[in-house]
């Protein structure tokens, strides 16, 4: 199998012992991505729209950096730590999958890393 790392600079480092994300084939596989401001290395969470959006931010930056963009994308996963924040998390998503939406799935979990609020991860198709 052909397999290559994807990085960037324009998306937060991995904060542990993975890759952005791997490239396998025409098949894009991207880490979750939360919402760390790749400039500052600080958190953005103001609020949960503006978190949403560094997250959504970060994903294109992965995805730009392995030639592909939102099109590109098939499958979406939504990591909340509270369903309280589907709403907020929905419309943001909404906004960047306008049309052409991925399948996806949304869930609460107990825990994110850094304590965030919302992390996503997606899989994209050349």
């Amino acid at each position: 199998m052909n397999k290559k790392i994807i990085s960037t600079n324009d998306a937060p480092a991995a904060i542990g012992p993975y890759s952005q994300a791997i490239l396998a084939g025409d098949t894009l596989y991207c880490s979750g991505q939360i919402a760390i401001d790749p400039g500052t290395g600080l958190l953005v969470m103001d609020t949960i729209t503006a978190e949403t959006h560094q997250v959504m931010k970060n994903i294109k930056a992965v995805l730009a950096a392995a030639d592909m963009n939102l099109d590109n994308v098939v499958k979406c996963s939504i990591f909340m730590s509270t369903m309280d924040h589907y709403a907020a998390v929905n419309e943001v998503y909404a906004e960047y999958f306008s049309s052409n939406q991925p399948a996806r799935e949304a869930v609460a979990v107990k825990t994110l890393p850094k304590e965030v609020n919302v992390e996503i991860s997606v899989t994209a198709v050349r």
